[in-house]
């Protein structure tokens, strides 16, 4: 470059660099204006996700936008990160509490991962939380003494056991509730256990999500629903969407949903352990998409693999979906083998079909994952 070219670009740089600290400024801005609001919702009981409230001013935003010739997309993106910065802050200023004279709450489990996060929700919000862990039993009967709630948060292989064992003995007036991702045998152990109130929930998120905003636990009934329902309405103040499922119902979803996902990623990995694959040459010329598909991967090989041990192994029903997943890739690959090209467009097809409007939805939604994954490459 000639010392003109250099000279202009670096004026337009120190310019660019000068609206960058004018936004800095305007993000302050707006994060201690969304920090107000949170205390004001917060006094006041109201969740802190707000889904109509960020549709409308979404859609003015992208409107806004394009009548400026920015791309409604980007403005969008923006503001969702920001969205999201702001959920995180939220619970610093703590959260109504909605049932003030239940007594304390214990949980089992609470120095694990997901006892930790409730334990800390439910502290933020008042209630006075005790953990009671593997090495605590002989402290047991002094923790239960006055609770108003347990909740169950321990390995799937031992929590039924535990429950019956354990949990047989609480004052009748005690919520006993389960975080396990499996409903049906821990929901019936609770209520053969424990005469009084019994609630099974499965909170579909790890226990580092930060905020629950825009998050779904699972609500299966148990017995003496109006005695937990001030426990739901916290929930949705901290954020998160109720579903109330039937166990059963439960339980085969969570087949397909967790224990078959779950399962092609760990022998997608062991493919590509055993083949020795050379991951960085593979993120070299990797699609986005195939590097999302290989982060969620390595994603499951990051984490206990006690934990997905426990949930791959808990319901003998998924052998039967991960069975059915297997002979249904025997078949396609049949149709590999012996060149088949239009019987598999056909069933190309007839899937895309059965997706319908899910399809071009998915299609959407994954596009702007994608664009994300591009933007972190860093080579």
């Amino acid at each position: 470059m000639n010392e003109k070219t250099t000279l202009d670009l670096e004026n337009l740089r120190d310019l660019i660099d000068g609206v960058d600290q004018q936004l800095l400024n305007l993000l302050r801005k707006r994060l201690d204006l969304v920090a107000q609001v949170g205390t004001v919702k917060h006094a006041a009981g109201v969740p802190i996700y707000a889904p109509q409230r960020e549709a409308s001013m979404l859609a003015k935003r992208r409107k806004e936008a394009s009548e400026m010739d920015i791309s409604p997309q980007l403005i969008e993106d923006i503001l969702r990160r920001l969205m999201r910065e702001s959920y995180l802050n939220e619970k610093d200023v703590g959260f109504k509490q909605v049932k003030t004279d239940l007594g304390h709450i214990v949980v089992v489990g609470g120095e694990g991962q997901l006892g930790g996060l409730f334990s800390q929700m439910l502290t933020l919000s008042g209630y006075q939380v005790k953990s009671l862990d593997k090495d605590d039993w002989d402290q047991a009967d002094a923790l239960f003494d006055g609770a108003g709630m347990v909740i169950v948060t321990v390995p799937i292989n031992v929590t039924c056991e535990l429950i019956r064992s354990k949990l047989n003995n609480l004052p009748d007036h005690c919520i006993l509730a389960d975080l396990t991702s499996i409903k049906s045998e821990p929901l019936n152990a609770m209520l053969e256990a424990h005469k009084g109130p019994v609630v099974g929930l499965h909170p579909m998120f790890g226990p580092d999500v930060g905020s629950l905003a825009k998050q779904v636990v699972v609500v299966c009934d148990g017995r003496d629903t109006e005695k937990y329902q001030w426990f739901l309405e916290q929930i949705t103040i901290w954020g998160a969407r109720i579903v109330n499922e039937d166990a059963e119902r439960h339980d085969k979803a969570m087949q397909l949903v967790q224990a078959m996902r779950h399962f092609s990623s760990f022998v997608y990995g062991v493919n590509l352990c055993k083949e020795e694959a050379d991951i960085e040459s593979l993120l070299q010329f990797s699609s986005p998409i195939y590097r999302l598909e290989l982060a969620m991967v390595g994603r499951l090989f990051a984490q206990d693999p006690e934990l997905y041990a426990d949930i791959i192994f808990a319901q003998e029903g998924s052998q039967v979906a991960i069975s059915d997943y297997l002979d249904n890739y025997r078949d396609a690959l049949d149709l590999l083998k012996s060149g088949n090209r239009d019987a598999f467009v056909a069933q190309f097809r007839d899937v895309a079909k059965w997706f319908g409007d899910f399809a071009p939805q998915f299609q959407h939604e994954s596009r702007a994952m994608l664009q994300s994954v591009n933007d972190m490459k860093t080579n």
